[in-house]
């Protein structure tokens, strides 16, 4: 049956599993798992900030995008100023496209679905370099027809990654590892802020700015012309998704902080979900996971291609969609067989700059009307958040001199835990709205 005839309620159901399956990829199991252990008895705490960052912000970011009508991350980011509009969707796409999130599921599928099947002896590059070319391969021709989306993703794919997910929760929460331990590290004193701070791995707030679009382009190829019905449905399936989100992640979470006591601390996640499916069913266990692993990633590498490709399209139109979308997988291919470590460690800083900007504009979204969208507010505090940020970044990547972390420690609220962005995007509200008093008076369109 074609998509066109389909009942509204079948293809919100089915919009909102594909925009669930997007989201779903890399990052979704292996950080709450490893944040589990790290958590251990303080892990509802800890689940409640991640859910807050890993399917909170997401929503907003989809509800964001529909209740503007915004064609896309540029448009909406343009608000600040043009330059700043091209400069940040860039930037975004890259992090969730070929540079970090897009080779992240390729290396992630076959650390954790394939790599626990080789013998010893037999060479992790040379097999990972033929999975991700095979892996790359098979995104790239799903991805090729972005109309289809709904029917291969939303219809197919999620459901059994459904499935096989709950057939492995069940199991944990009928018959737990063992007990919670004690909080590790930061998880100690403030679980909620570093649970919060760990779902910015995700890069679920990022991408739900782009996911929206494929969302909506889906529904428009499959016969919802109406502008209210297309906006009601897309903000509904960002709702779904996220609620689907926040259960998966709940249960994840709870499946690390029960393996301590079985399987010890380790150092991230994969090996903890590796080592809880092997517990309860041995090989069987091991295949379970590929496919949940697999499915996993592929979903989301196919929207990541999808949407990248169709922005930069747009942008430089001299290169077609397939064009680019040919480009973006071969860089991610290569990048895939960098290692999972590489990728991770060399995303972090980019994500404590990015991350603090796309909450801020989003909020600011909402906040439009309460402002009256002048302009100035828009500038006075993603300037100041834009600033904090990049001091974030920098401390991630290269770190601060002692002074220069004393000094914002001491001075600035929250920054010791990763959120000092938030006092100076108040203040530059507060700037903005003064200055408005003072006469500046444009709005943004």
């Amino acid at each position: 049956m074609s998509t066109q005839k389909q009942s509204p309620l079948t293809l919100f159901v089915a919009t909102g599993l594909m925009l669930f399956a997007l989201f779903f990829g890399a990052g979704n199991l292996i950080f709450p798992a490893h944040m589990g252990q790290q958590a251990g008895e303080s892990y509802f705490q800890a689940v409640l900030g991640f859910v807050l960052t890993g399917a909170g912000l997401p929503m907003l970011g989809i509800l964001a995008m529909a209740y503007t009508g915004a064609r896309d991350i540029q448009q909406l980011a343009s608000r600040v100023t043009p330059w700043f509009g091209v400069c940040f969707a860039v930037a975004l796409y890259l992090s969730i496209g070929p540079l970090f999130a897009l080779p992240r599921t390729g290396t992630v599928a076959f650390e954790v679905g394939v790599k626990p099947f080789l013998s010893e002896g037999v060479s992790d590059s040379l097999l990972l370099f033929v999975f991700s070319v095979a892996f790359f391969a098979f995104a790239y021709f799903l991805a090729m027809s972005p109309g289809k989306l709904i029917n291969r993703i939303g219809k197919i794919l999620t459901p059994t990654l459904l499935l096989a997910i709950a057939i492995l929760a069940i199991k944990i929460i009928a018959d737990p590892m063992g007990g919670l331990t004690e909080p590790q590290a930061n998880f100690q004193s403030h679980p909620l802020v570093e649970g919060f701070l760990a779902g910015y791995q995700t890069m679920d707030a990022l991408a739900a700015l782009v996911f929206a679009i494929i969302v909506i382009a889906s529904l428009q190829s499959a016969g919802v012309s109406n502008n209210q019905q297309l906006m009601r449905m897309t903000m509904g399936a960002g709702v779904l998704a996220a609620f689907c989100l926040a259960v998966v992640y709940g249960l994840v979470t709870y499946m690390g902080a029960s393996s301590v006591e079985v399987l010890g601390w380790l150092d991230n996640g994969a090996l903890v979900l590796s080592g809880i499916a092997s517990h309860y069913w041995g090989t069987l266990g091991q295949l379970l996971l590929m496919i949940i692993i697999f499915l996993a990633c592929l979903t989301t590498a196919v929207g990541l291609i999808a949407a990248c490709a169709e922005y930069f399209a747009r942008l430089l139109p001299r290169i077609s969609y397939q064009g680019y979308a040919l480009i973006f997988t071969l860089i991610s291919c290569v990048l895939a067989n960098k290692g999972l470590s590489g990728i991770i460690s060399f995303s972090i800083p980019v994500l404590m700059l990015l991350y603090p900007l796309t909450v801020v504009l989003i909020l600011l979204v909402f906040s439009h009307s309460m402002f009256k969208g002048y302009h100035a507010v828009y500038l006075c505090t993603m300037g100041l958040t834009f600033i904090v940020g990049l001091l974030d970044g920098w401390k991630a990547a290269l770190g601060l001199p002692d002074a220069v972390n004393a000094f914002l420690t001491n001075y600035l609220p929250w920054y010791s835990i990763g959120l000092g962005w938030i006092a100076p995007a108040l203040i530059g509200f507060v700037l903005g709205m003064i200055l408005v008093a003072c006469g500046a008076k444009k709005k943004v369109a």
